[in-house]
């Protein structure tokens, strides 16, 4: 986790499993740690790392279930999945090196060409 990223901490979790399935690290049917777990291994509070798993289940990445923890979906190596992680990577790179939304847009556009 970057403390000194704009990127908000729920989101770099995220991101970091995102990133894990990108290359493949982790798949279909794996189990996520718990949440406490993560939570203390990286020194923040429980409810930023629900607030990244949430935000996988939203975009149908992993599956949570009540007891029994995160599991990653099968849909999860979609390459929609893949191109989203590679989209919030660059996305964090750009505000992290202080461009605008339109500059990042603009530098996707040029790569079109």
């Amino acid at each position: 986790m970057d403390t000194s990223s704009p990127v908000l901490l729920g989101d770099q979790v995220a991101a970091s499993v995102r990133a894990g399935i990108a290359k493949g690290l982790v798949g279909p049917g794996d189990s996520l740690p718990p949440a406490r777990e993560v939570a203390k291994a990286l020194g923040i509070n429980v409810h930023t790392v629900l607030r990244g798993y949430q935000q996988l289940r939203d975009e149908g990445v992993v599956e949570l279930r009540r007891g029994r923890g995160a599991t990653i979906t099968g849909d999860a190596r979609s390459g929609l999945v893949r191109v989203r992680a590679q989209a919030r990577e660059l996305v964090d790179a750009a505000r992290h090196l202080g461009l605008t939304d339109e500059e990042t847009l603009e530098l996707v556009r040029k790569a079109q060409r």
